[in-house]
């Protein structure tokens, strides 16, 4: 079930915030626990089992690293919790991808195993993981009751498309919430804003970008319009999923970090990943890059750990060689700007934006490309190295009409309509004016996605490798 359509909106939504606000207190958890297993087997039914047993060894595993005071043991039970996870998690979506580079590499031809990806599994392994690797550092205490642990591993807000939410950032949370008109006012607020991002943006960029892969008229302007689209595409898709999911978290009383804060402003190629996927970033940093040594090393092993975690960034984005390359491609102006030679040449703040959109942009093509044959042939014809004529009728004709989308995409990507609207409740007069029409606007929004997801328009889901 998808949180921009239909059923969702109109049928599974409603029904369980009607239930989470007439049961007591002590039953919201299990209430929210209940409609999130049914949220997740609505189309993956035969993989709740998967999701349980890993919740239910995640359990476990907290309470007997808590009860047992030899460091030894402790590292034990962590070690096969960690190890059990992660092999669910590269069984169901990782296996072929081995098998087919084994027989690659051997010519044999093993068969392959063919399993769909249970979605979620990466956001909500991650968060096992955090919870248990926490409890082993000491930072939180392990949860007694298995039914609150299992809705925040569950919790069908951010099951799907993140943020990665730590157990440490909401196991108050858990316990004791609160929730008014006001909480469930902005929650609804930031919900249907991000599901506007979703299918009026990033849905209709998606339908330009598939529309210029079937083209047999494409040009280097083309290519170049459907670089920069796709790149707005999943931001809008992303952001707005990390919308709905906040919101949805006000509502029900959980407050979740955010998960970007506008990458496409950024000076650089370090800043451009403290500003996307926040919640990421700062997982492989707190699990990963500071326990190899971080930065605190020589500089070799500093760069061995960079490469560590910019591989496994790729490889959890998606079972290819080509999400592999795009983690290890931001390697290497990592290194540059850690060691300032992308100093040398970029010496002012439009350059240095040009610069890191630039790499950006290229990253993206090597992120959608189907292999890595596709992603070097879309980058020599957007440099212009291939047969392409520079621009074609059909470029001109989705250009003008993919215009207002293009330009909403642009415009809603930097702060500048966060800015405006600032301004326009800094004054009594313009607040009362804003605080009237914000209801109004948010309505017609939500009238106008429901039009277009009654309509059947394009409305993919991106998350399906994650």
């Amino acid at each position: 079930m998808l949180f921009s359509s239909i059923p969702f909106l109109y049928y599974f939504l409603p029904s369980v915030l009607i239930l989470y606000f007439v049961v007591p207190k002590k039953l919201k958890n299990a209430v929210l626990l209940l409609s999130s297993l049914v949220f997740y087997g609505w189309g993956e039914p035969k993989y709740l089992i998967l999701m349980v047993a890993s919740i239910i060894i995640g359990y476990f595993s907290g309470l007997l690293i808590e009860a047992t005071n030899e460091k030894s043991k402790k590292k034990i039970f962590l070690t096969i919790n960690v190890l059990v996870n992660i092999c669910f998690l590269g069984f169901f979506k990782y296996s072929d991808f081995f098998i087919e580079n084994f027989n690659n590499l051997t010519g044999l031809s093993v068969k392959l195993l063919n399993i769909a990806l249970p979605i979620g599994i990466s956001f909500y392994t991650f968060q096992i993981l955090s919870y248990t690797v926490d409890v082993y550092r000491g930072t939180v205490k392990a949860q007694k009751n298995l039914i609150n642990l299992a809705a925040y591993i569950s919790m069908f807000p951010q099951l799907i498309a993140g943020p990665i939410v730590r157990y440490s950032d909401i196991v108050s949370s858990l316990e004791e919430r609160k929730t008014d008109f006001s909480k469930v006012a902005t929650g609804l607020r930031r919900f249907i804003v991000g599901l506007s991002k979703k299918v009026l943006i990033a849905n209709a960029l998606g339908e330009l970008c598939a529309t210029f892969k079937a083209s047999d008229d494409k040009s280097l302007l083309f290519y170049w319009l459907y670089a920069v689209s796709f790149c707005l595409q999943v931001y809008f898709d992303f952001s707005g999923y990390s919308d709905m999911a906040i919101g949805l978290g006000k509502i029900l009383g959980f407050e979740f970090m955010e998960n970007f804060n506008f990458p496409f402003i950024s000076k650089s190629v370090a800043e451009f990943w403290r500003r996307w996927h926040i919640s990421l970033g700062s997982w492989f940093r707190d699990y990963v890059y500071i326990p190899l040594g971080g930065n605190r090393v020589k500089k070799s092993r500093w760069i061995f750990n960079i490469l560590v975690v910019w591989f496994l960034t790729g490889f959890w984005h998606g079972a290819a060689w080509n999400f592999i390359i795009w983690g290890l491609y931001f390697v290497i102006f990592l290194i540059l700007e850690k060691t300032k030679l992308v100093s040398l040449i970029t010496k002012t703040k439009v350059i240095n934006h040009i610069y890191t959109l630039f790499v950006v942009i290229i990253s993206f093509v090597i992120f959608d490309a189907v292999n890595m044959g596709e992603a070097f042939y879309y980058i020599k014809a957007m440099l212009g190295f291939s047969s392409a004529p520079i621009i074609s009728t059909e470029f001109i004709y989705y250009l003008k009409e993919y215009s207002v989308i293009l330009v909403s995409g642009l415009i809603g990507a930097t702060p500048l309509v966060k800015s405006a609207c600032s301004k326009l409740t800094q004054t009594k007069t313009l607040r009362v004016v804003v605080g009237v029409l914000e209801p109004i606007v948010l309505i017609a929004l939500l009238v106008l996605v429901t039009a277009y997801l009654v309509d059947g328009s394009f409305n993919p889901f991106l998350y399906f490798r994650f």
